[in-house]
């Protein structure tokens, strides 16, 4: 693997930064991506507008082809969802289902997990089947109505420390229920998610987001599923006796071992048959969980008193004091029901970023996607099932960083198509093969349909004989999981390993004023700038950690968003564009923002060269100085002729 490759996910080591797919062509406003020979890019970045007053500019955005003109890429995702829906319910084979099995466990685990913090977090308002009931509905609706259906939803740990802190502050601080207060949180997240949608906000924010965030908000999750792990054996502590935490203990850990091993069952050829080795990989932290679920009850260990996930015996919230899914907002105090915009302004935030960054990472060019993709349609059907959730009192579902890009490596698989190519003058039609994506909607209607069966009272019953332990396991198998592919931790190693022994880098990271003498060969490029945004990307994750521990924690996803103009604008002070373009790269697009720096220079350049040659033009004769010649020039020295190499 080389060095820049290991600075990035591996679901990215694939792609060139320098070549783009050879379906994609330029369109005719700007930097936008039209539809190619080989199928529709999901990316349409913003035409380019460069008018000199800002009424022309207000003008140009919101005209035809402008960046703000309200509906333009809504109206575009509804096109793009009536062309590829029917086609979508036509691919259905073994492949598909194995998939919805594998995204099943891989949602509804974790997913259980954050119930058992969320039960405790938000006194009993929020438990198992809350959590249940929002995975299996919101990605039902998501499955039927959505343009990208490869993209996962459930509850996710950054919403749940927002979640933990909102209620904090009714409680404690406004002294106001919490359930109606959430609600209205969640109402006002819905119409600011219609309002982002509305305006093209895909084009104008994910665009400028690069690795240096995304990275940040990666190691962020790893270091709350390894925070949540430990809150969960602290409660162990504070209630089992001595001989059982120890236990407790050795089955977090146990879970999480065994996982991590199951995990790598692909890799023990010849040792078993191949799809066993890809089930046990698959199925890693399923077989883990249930091994270490059933312990407890064998032999003298079902003689320990243990904790087990807390969950309802009939279909109605976990909290004594409410009988259906219903929340009475309307009931809430008016004054509260403005103050409510703050946290929906937070949430959106939160799920703008998460479910954006979610469908983009699940659709990129490796996975072969050919069908028309959209983000605008979903935000407006991720606000519509955020309200919804808040009006039945349960924990909004949105986009999930680790299970959307799982789902797509599930469902890859090879094709054979047929290629022209040109050798010698003379086409040749060649056959090759290539990995792609399913491209449907049965997987994850499958996997939700599921995650909704559990509602029922016996298999509720079921998730009940889950130990708490067993889930801080799968919370630390989770951390370690999202932490192993963090480019982060890759960089981190380089920090700790000596000089001698890291590998060269490109002498493009020499220092300019540098020169090589005869007899002084140039100095390898240093590692410190790397070493150095390695430790800022630290720095700032610890610094949002700590803060989500305080009463300021709601405002944590304010921070990760201010991480893009930093990038942007600051950091470009601090490094040099070398080192910046090497270790950073756009998140949502190919390439980084030292390239379209560049291709800005010389658009600028050749638009600067051409004005010349027009006011080059001698009277009324109309050629351009740059086409003379040494006869033609008036007083033109014969050694400084302008014609063209």
């Amino acid at each position: 693997m080389s060095l820049i490759s290991a600075f990035r996910p591996p679901s990215m080591r694939g792609s060139s930064l320098r070549h783009r797919s050879p379906h994609r062509r330029r369109g005719k406003e700007g930097d936008r991506l039209v539809e190619g020979e080989q199928g529709v890019d999901v990316l349409i970045a913003p035409s380019k507008h460069t008018p000199r007053r800002p009424l022309r500019a207000l003008r140009g955005s919101v005209s035809a082809g402008g960046r703000l003109r309200p509906f333009r890429l809504v109206k575009q995702d509804i096109l793009g969802l009536r062309r590829r829906w029917l086609s979508d319910w036509q691919v259905f084979n073994q492949l598909i289902i194995a998939s919805a099995v594998y995204v099943f466990f891989t949602n509804l685990l974790p997913g259980i997990t954050f119930a058992s913090d969320l039960y405790v977090s938000t006194g009993k308002n929020w438990g198992t089947i809350e959590v249940v009931l929002s995975t299996g509905l919101c990605g039902t609706i998501f499955s039927l109505f959505s343009i990208q259906p490869l993209t996962i939803l459930g509850v996710t740990g950054p919403f749940s420390v927002l979640a933990e802190n909102i209620y904090s502050l009714c409680q404690d601080v406004f002294q106001i229920p919490f359930l109606p207060f959430m609600a209205w949180s969640l109402i006002h997240a819905a119409w600011l998610h219609y309002v982002l949608a509305i305006v093209n906000a895909h084009d104008w924010t994910m665009r400028y987001v690069t690795t240096f965030a995304t990275e940040i908000f990666s190691l962020l999750n790893s270091i709350i599923y390894f925070h949540k792990a430990i809150q969960e054996l602290q409660r162990a502590h504070d209630s089992l006796s001595f001989a059982a935490f120890l236990y407790a203990v050795i089955g977090a850990v146990g879970t999480m071992l065994l996982a991590i091993f199951l995990s790598t069952a692909e890799s023990w050829r010849p040792l078993f048959h191949r799809y066993v080795r890809l089930g046990l990989t698959e199925y890693a932290a399923a077989i883990s969980i249930i091994i270490f679920i059933g312990l407890p009850h064998v032999g003298e260990l079902a003689q320990l008193d243990k904790m087990t996930l807390a969950v309802s015996t009939s279909l109605k919230p976990t909290s004594p004091d409410r009988q259906i899914f219903f929340v009475e907002f309307w009931k809430l105090p008016l004054s509260w029901i403005f103050t409510a915009i703050i946290p929906g302004i937070i949430i959106t935030v939160l799920f703008f970023f998460d479910h954006e960054v979610s469908s983009i990472i699940c659709t990129i060019d490796r996975y072969g996607t050919q069908k028309p993709g959209g983000f605008a349609w979903d935000i407006i059907l991720l606000g519509t099932t955020t309200a919804l959730c808040g009006i039945l009192g349960i924990p909004p579902a949105n986009g999930l960083l680790p299970q959307a890009p799982l789902h797509s490596e599930s469902l890859m698989h090879t094709e054979h198509e047929q290629v022209t190519v040109v050798v010698d003058g003379e086409s040749k039609v060649e056959a090759r093969k290539v990995r792609r994506v399913y491209e449907q909607r049965w997987s994850s209607l499958l996997h939700a349909a599921a995650i909704l069966a559990f509602l029922s009272p016996p298999l509720m019953k079921v998730l009940g004989l889950t130990p708490t332990s067993v889930l801080a396991g799968l919370f630390l198998f989770m951390g370690e999981q999202s932490l192993s592919v963090n480019p982060i931790l890759y960089r981190t190693f380089y920090i700790l390993t000596p000089p001698s022994e890291l590998p060269a880098l490109p002498a493009s990271l020499r220092l300019s004023e540098e020169r090589a003498a005869d007899d002084h060969p140039p100095a390898n490029p240093s590692y410190l700038p790397i070493h150095l945004y390695t430790l800022l990307q630290i720095a700032i994750t610890v610094v949002i950690f700590i803060l989500t521990l305080t009463r300021g924690a709601p405002a944590f996803p304010i921070l990760i968003i201010a991480l893009v103009p930093f990038r942007l604008l600051v950091m470009v002070r601090w490094w040099r564009r070398e080192v910046l373009r090497f270790v950073d790269t756009w998140a949502c697009r190919e390439g980084s923002p030292e390239d379209d720096e560049d291709s800005a220079k010389e658009m600028a350049s050749r638009a600067e060269v051409e004005a010349e040659g027009e006011e080059g033009v001698d009277g009324d004769q109309q050629t351009p100085l740059k086409n003379l010649t040494p006869m033609d020039g008036d007083g033109l020295d014969g050694g400084i002729g302008l014609q063209d190499a």
